[in-house]
């Protein structure tokens, strides 16, 4: 079994320094940082599965690297901010009407929790007398950037879902 092991280790030696003697200057800094990472995390798994380092230890060492994708996140800040800041003051509406809230606790008082149009274009970013086709572009522009399985927010993903379907039910009314 061992010799085995060793025949692969030999392999993937053989084939790694073979590939890395094409790479320019420039692709073997990136390809250093990536070699750095897989060794490292393979070593934090040899060491969990061994029983020498806890799993907890382990784990917030594996996400030291996704803190490189922190500031790409940063930029949704505005959005966030703008969404949150509209959310609140939904809340402090609510608490001085002195009215009930509803059970889901996104419905604005005298109101049945339906987004303006107002309010959608804000969000997709587009104009009011907008046409169906910028309607849907925008919505797959910020789906693409904000959508829940590339790290997005659900939170954000619905606004930006009900702002489409309002304004696509509003053209569709009037038309």
């Amino acid at each position: 079994m061992h010799w085995i092991l060793g025949l692969a280790l030999t392999v993937a030696v053989f084939v790694i320094l073979k590939q890395w003697g094409g790479l320019s200057a420039e692709k073997k800094k990136a390809a250093v940082w990536k070699l750095f990472l897989v060794v490292g995390g393979a070593l934090l798994l040899f060491l969990v599965l061994t029983g020498r380092i806890h799993m907890l230890t382990a784990a917030v060492a594996g996400l030291i690297p996704l803190l490189r994708k922190l500031p790409a996140l940063l930029k949704f800040a505005p959005l966030a901010s703008r969404l949150y800041s509209q959310r609140k003051g939904q809340h402090e509406d609510r608490g001085t009407a002195g009215g009930h809230s509803s059970a889901h606790g996104h419905q604005r008082e005298g109101r049945s929790g339906q987004m303006s149009e107002r309010e959608a274009c804000e969000i997709l970013g587009v104009p009011t007398g907008c046409s169906e086709d910028d309607i849907i572009l925008a919505h797959r522009r910020l789906m693409q950037k904000i959508h829940p399985d590339r790290g997005g927010n659900d939170y954000l993903a619905a606004k930006v879902n009900e702002a489409k379907a309002t304004l696509l039910a509003a053209r569709r009314g009037v038309a």
